[in-house]
């Protein structure tokens, strides 16, 4: 683990680095995968360490629940969509069709075998 980043941290980055391209999840999604191998992370600690780290992952995989991303994200994460193959709304301008491209991270994700258990006291 770096030396610098919390348990929680690691593993959200873990998760949107297996994110198959082309493909996308939600905050929440990521929030669950990594709640069932910590016992901690809820949608919003997945979005700051978005907002932190997510420079180092595939950070436009992971979008709102509706499909979206923050407006100030949306034209570099289509340009990556368009790149990948990634359904898109017809209809709203950088929406990804949830329907078509939603990876279900609580089933599909590899949690690492280092992974501890419920009860760490990272933040």
């Amino acid at each position: 683990m770096h030396p610098d980043r919390t348990e929680l941290t690691e593993l959200v980055l873990d998760v949107v680095d297996q994110i198959p391209a082309g493909r996308v999840t939600t905050y929440g999604l990521v929030a669950e995968a990594v709640r069932a191998v910590s016992g901690r992370g809820h949608a919003r600690h997945v979005g700051t360490i978005m907002a932190t780290y997510g420079a180092e992952v595939p950070w436009w995989r992971v979008v709102r629940a509706d499909g979206s991303l923050p407006r100030q994200l949306r034209e570099r994460a289509v340009a990556h969509y368009r790149e990948e193959g990634t359904p898109m709304s017809g209809f709203v301008a950088g929406r990804v069709e949830l329907h078509r491209a939603l990876w279900d991270a609580p089933q599909a994700w590899q949690a690492p075998a280092a992974a501890s258990g419920a009860g760490s006291s990272d933040a």
